[in-house]
């Protein structure tokens, strides 16, 4: 990875319009260049920073999740973002929970299913990551 190539660990990869990757010139103000963009910072590290239970959603969360009223709802924001993949494994193996959404490209993972099941998905994951993976971990907080 060469410095300034965008690869390097906390690098800023800037977004135009569309969602699409823009060059933008370093220095130099988007505005002043045409461009408006949406900046994405990721820094390194390892970590689960929201590990949250929701007991009982209203029905307007499941619809707009797209996901069946299953019950309860777990929400993980994990870095680096493939973690994702591996917590989603871990929660369904752990408790049988439904994987309602897995995003690789920005560590989200919502789990639903009972609430007793998706508790013990979270906290199976949490578990995971902190002992086999060496994860910084958030306590599950739930609502």
């Amino acid at each position: 990875m060469r410095p300034g190539s965008g690869t390097e660990p906390g690098a800023r990869r800037d977004f135009g319009p569309g969602g699409g990757e823009t060059p933008v010139q370093r220095g130099e103000p988007a505005r002043a260049q045409g461009v408006s963009r949406v900046i994405e910072e990721s820094v390194p590290g390892k970590q689960v920073t929201i590990a949250h239970v929701i007991a009982s959603p209203v029905p307007d969360v499941y619809e707009c999740l797209g996901i069946d009223p299953l019950g309860a709802i777990g929400i993980l924001t994990l870095t680096p973002y493939e973690t994702a993949i591996i917590a989603a494994d871990v929660a369904v193996k752990a408790s049988g929970v439904q994987v309602g959404f897995l995003d690789r490209f920005t560590g989200s993972v919502v789990v639903a299913g009972d609430v007793e099941s998706v508790e013990t998905a979270l906290r199976a994951v949490c578990d995971c990551l902190e002992r086999g993976l060496g994860f910084a971990v958030t306590g599950i907080t739930r609502t």
